[in-house]
């Protein structure tokens, strides 16, 4: 029996050699298959730079492609640190099964539009607004008729949208669970054509005239000439007068240190300020011409500091609601705080309430004019029509 054991000693080695080679052309091989995939791979256990197999890694991306995805569109002003609150967020959908988000920052040249645009041809499942209420207003603009859901991640001064709907507005991990496993609800949107001042002639700036043929039939009032032409959707509500004046003077500085009380400093500074002539016509058949120190068109009603402007405002009814305030001093002003207060009539008419599903309103002079909070300089008329069921928010389930 032991004059075959240097024969089996021989096959036994020549069996380690043979393997040997295997093992060494197999990590060979995909060394070469990785050098030119772009991939780095250890000699000792074949396992990639991201620590695990190659097959491992494309059943990985595979199971994480087939997560929903939501995207993010961040105002970065608003915080001191984004990786932060990006981590905060990325963890609140990984902790709800989903996959961690497309995060596209606004910029100056583009506050969020082309970055929603971006984001809905990437096929995401859901578009999270993360700012103030301007930003709400161009990611949801951009969103109108898209058919995917929008999340409110309230990060601003008033965040009106978002109390309107009873959202969440201290807490930016609740919103993002709102977002992510709430119900979705249809609202109403608007869509504002305002006409701007007619430049000065001899301005070498001054744009070419506008064809305006499509909005005749605005009352006709005094008015020094017309301008160029815009459209704009808002989401909450539209204003001239007084309220645009307010939120144009609020200083930066003051609304970081004591959020919507600011508008409270920059409203008294202007209660003083001068009315103005208006003409308003609406597919209702109202027809007036009235003295105003602002006029609001809503699509909600409530405002910061719990008043509620417009009482019967709903952001689903397919309405839109228009406010004329007509104080005259303070004691006028007095009057009018007192019926927002206790909805009450007691008193001279200064608050006038109507509705309508298209309203123009016609200033005899250029005023102040602002969309959603978002002040957009002077214009001397605005004709607004609601877009019925246009948007889809996600509200809690």
């Amino acid at each position: 029996m032991t004059d075959w054991w240097p024969l089996a000693l021989v096959v036994l080695l020549l069996l380690v050699v043979i393997a040997g080679w295997l093992l060494w052309r197999a990590t060979t091989t995909a060394k070469e298959r990785g050098a030119r995939s772009g991939t780095a791979y250890s000699s000792s256990s074949g396992r990639g730079a991201q620590g695990g197999t190659q097959a491992e890694t494309t059943a990985d991306e595979t199971s994480t492609a087939a997560l929903p995805r939501a995207a993010v569109v961040v105002n970065p002003t608003k915080f001191d640190r984004t990786d932060k609150v990006r981590a905060e967020i990325s963890k609140v959908c990984r902790g709800h099964g989903w996959a961690d988000p497309l995060w596209l920052e606004t910029t100056l040249e583009d506050p969020g539009y082309g970055q929603t645009k971006a984001a809905l041809a990437e096929g995401v499942d859901l578009v999270c607004a993360l700012g103030g209420d301007g930003t709400v207003r161009i990611v949801g603009s951009a969103m109108v008729g898209s058919e995917v859901p929008m999340g409110l991640l309230s990060a601003g001064t008033g965040n009106l949208l978002a109390r309107n709907l009873s959202l969440p507005v201290t807490s930016l991990t609740q919103g993002m669970k709102v977002a992510l496993t709430g119900a979705d609800h249809r609202i109403d949107t608007a869509t504002l054509r305002l006409r701007r001042p007619l430049r000065d002639a001899d301005d070498e700036d001054a744009p070419p005239p506008v064809d305006t043929s499509d909005l005749d039939d605005l009352p006709p009032v005094p008015r020094q000439g017309e301008g160029e032409v815009e459209d704009h959707i808002f989401l909450v509500m539209a204003g001239i007068g007084f309220d645009a004046e307010v939120m144009a003077n609020a200083p930066e500085k003051l609304k970081k240190q004591v959020g919507w009380a600011a508008y409270i400093v920059s409203g008294a500074q202007r209660l003083k300020g001068k009315q103005f002539k208006v003409d308003v016509r609406t597919d209702a058949g109202v027809r007036l011409r009235r003295r105003v120190r602002s006029v609001i068109i809503g699509n909600v009603g409530k405002l910061t500091g719990g008043l509620n402007l417009v009482p019967q405002a709903q952001a689903d009814d397919g309405i839109l609601d228009l406010v004329l305030l007509s104080p005259e001093g303070l004691v006028g002003w007095g009057a009018v705080v007192t019926r927002l207060v206790t909805r009450s009539s007691r008193g001279h008419q200064r608050v006038d309430y109507y509705t309508g599903r298209t309203i123009e309103v016609t200033s005899d002079e250029p005023v102040e004019i602002q969309l959603d909070g978002d002040t957009l300089g002077l214009a001397t008329a605005m004709t607004i029509g609601v877009n019925p069921g246009s948007l889809i928010l996600r509200r809690p389930a």
